[in-house]
């Protein structure tokens, strides 16, 4: 068994743009993976651990699960771990560190979203809530677009918004401005990007305040409920992850991300829709990630030998 740490994997320098590809990649396999409901349980609060296991086609011919957890007051606030199977004889190959792993599949998703479903000359993305997944979006966004120029107004909080800008100062297709009112970020932008792991209530309750076109891509799901109603589209990277939600039989329209990559259903109609594009994160992407890692790394992971009996009867 190979374990493979966080350090080991960045120093692959593995492109943002790569993993958007990956992500496209996984989105086509996800008919014919095994992918269950995650299962999520609470220990305190809004704090979580959830399992979320898949089984990749062939010829992939692997199985993994991830455990990723949100424990507030913890440093990461957010972690996890995956274990990747060879589906064939069942041996265990690797136990993998999954914060890059997350963070990174999370912003590609994000990207995916809004390269699917903006409007033609979007111009500006509003971005709430700048910490690693914001910045893994941005990354995204930024380097698989590389010749097309990105106006990003950020929600200033405390120092993050500096830091951020100092982050990406030096990518010439981004131009970035603060400000310090939601209301004002919500009605300047074409597409609406929120990071943020917590809200209380709507994070902004003037539902005109959205512009015609606008997207908004919630990487968590809260503080949009009443977009859920006045948007013209709704989508998700799975129906198992909205199907529990308040106003999900009001939504106008509804269909799945795959569906419109793959060309099965619409997605944008017009430059006037408001469209909101749910991305909560599913196992099927952490297992391929993880599954590409270890073709890569072979035998320079570090390798631990844990020793099974053989015999058919050993008790």
């Amino acid at each position: 068994m190979k374990i493979i740490s966080q350090q080991q994997i960045r120093s692959l320098n593995i492109s943002p743009a790569l993993c958007v590809e990956w992500v496209k990649e996984s989105f086509a396999l996800k008919e014919r993976a095994q992918l269950p409901a995650k299962i999520s349980l609470h220990p305190q609060g809004n704090d979580f651990f959830n399992t979320m296991p898949c089984l990749l086609p062939e010829p992939y011919n692997c199985f993994g699960v991830k455990i990723v957890h949100r424990i507030k007051g913890a440093t990461p606030t957010l972690g996890g771990d995956i274990l990747l199977y060879n589906s064939q004889n069942g041996e265990l190959l690797a136990m993998l560190d999954a914060d890059w792993i997350t963070t990174m599949r999370t912003g590609a998703v994000a990207t995916l979203a809004m390269q699917t479903l903006r409007k033609n000359n979007t111009q500006t993305y509003g971005f709430i809530g700048l910490g690693n997944t914001g910045r893994a979006t941005m990354l995204c966004l930024l380097e698989s677009e590389p010749d097309e120029m990105h106006h990003i107004l950020l929600l200033r909080y405390k120092d993050q918004a500096e830091q951020f800008i100092e982050r990406f100062k030096d990518y010439p297709n981004a131009s970035f401005s603060l400000c310090d009112d939601i209301k004002e970020l919500v009605a300047q932008s074409d597409v609406i990007v929120s990071c943020i792991t917590e809200a209380q209530g709507l994070l902004c309750d003037n539902d005109s305040l959205y512009k015609k076109g606008c997207l908004v891509v919630p990487v968590h799901t809260r503080g949009f409920q009443n977009c859920d109603l006045c948007f013209d589209k709704v989508f998700a990277d799975d129906t198992a992850h909205v199907c529990g939600f308040k106003y999900f039989n009001q939504f106008r329209q509804f269909a799945e991300l795959q569906d419109v990559i793959e060309g099965k259903k619409p997605g944008r109609d017009s430059d006037d829709d408001r469209i909101l594009s749910y991305n909560i994160g599913l196992g099927l992407h952490d297992v391929l990630y993880a599954s590409k890692i270890y073709d890569i790394l072979g035998a320079t992971a570090h390798n631990v030998y844990i020793e099974r009996e053989s015999d058919k009867f050993w008790i």
